[in-house]
Formats: C-alpha cells, sequence, structure tokens
C-alpha cells in the first residue's frame, strides 16, 4: 500500500528506540546500521484509492538513513 503525505507530520513521539524495536534486526540488515528508532505522528494523506485524509503514521528512522517503512495505523479523519 503506497500513501502520499501531503502535509508535515505533526505531533510526532518516539514509540521505541534501538534494541526495543521487534525489527531491529531486520532494519540493520536490510538498510544498515545506525540509532534506529520507531516513531508516530499525524499527517494528511492520501491513500491509493484517492481518498484524503487524516492519519496516524509510524515509521523507522536512522541518522543519515531517513525514514523507512512508512504506514497508517489508523484514519483520524476522513
Amino acid at each position: 500500500m503506497s500513501i502520499e503525505i501531503l502535509s508535515t507530520i505533526v505531533e510526532v513521539e518516539i514509540i521505541a528506540v534501538g534494541r526495543q524495536i521487534r525489527e531491529h534486526e531486520r532494519l540493520q540488515r536490510v538498510y544498515g546500521p545506525g540509532r534506529w528508532r520507531k516513531l508516530k505522528g499525524i499527517a494528511t494523506v492520501r491513500l491509493p484509492s484517492g481518498v484524503v485524509g487524516i492519519a496516524e503514521v509510524h515509521w523507522y528512522e536512522a541518522h543519515g538513513l531517513g525514514r523507512k517503512g512508512m504506514k497508517i495505523k489508523r484514519i483520524v479523519l476522513p
């Protein structure tokens, strides 16, 4: 499912850091070593169907490697 982020992500919170992340081993193997963090925030998104809404998004991030694995966890407002 590919999503398009239409606004800046606000209310960003860190969910987990380093070994606290369940997929830490996979992230290191696929994208390389780094200080991996799992984050969440709220953004306006466009779904593949063309619907635009506000959603809670989760993603992984490491310094120098950027955002990886962005996904919608729930729609806040349609």
